[in-house]
């Protein structure tokens, strides 16, 4: 009822720049709050960054200075410029949504993840 559709992964040289994106779908009554995350193999998914309803943004130590959320509320998409890119980004980036869900018997909060796109840095 409620998904989340990630875009934008690809192949980038290191130093490069990829901006993924990530709109949400579904009967919503709110996004209280926006994520990314990364997973690459054998390691344990990554929280990239996060923001709030209200603007309110926390990124990781290892992408701080290099990388910037940002979220269009009225399309319901949040967005991840990523620039500076290293090969230790190289992972699949998934979006991450705290969802109030409009339902027939009331409002649900839910905790949606897209698909995951695949950003590979490399030479």
């Amino acid at each position: 009822q409620v998904q989340l559709v990630e875009s934008g992964g690809g192949l980038v040289q290191p130093g490069g720049s990829l901006t993924l994106s990530c709109a949400a779908s579904g009967s919503i009554f709110r996004i209280n709050v926006m994520a990314w995350y990364r997973q690459s193999p054998g390691k344990e998914r990554e929280l990239v960054a996060t923001i709030l309803i209200g603007g309110t943004i926390n990124y990781a130590d290892s992408v701080k200075g290099r990388f910037t959320i940002s979220r269009d509320n009225a399309k319901k998409t949040v967005f991840l410029q990523m620039g500076s890119l290293k090969p230790e980004d190289t992972a699949v980036y998934y979006c991450n949504a705290g969802v109030l869900h409009a339902t027939e018997s009331g409002v649900r909060y839910l905790e949606v993840w897209g698909q995951g796109t695949l950003v590979t840095v490399s030479s």
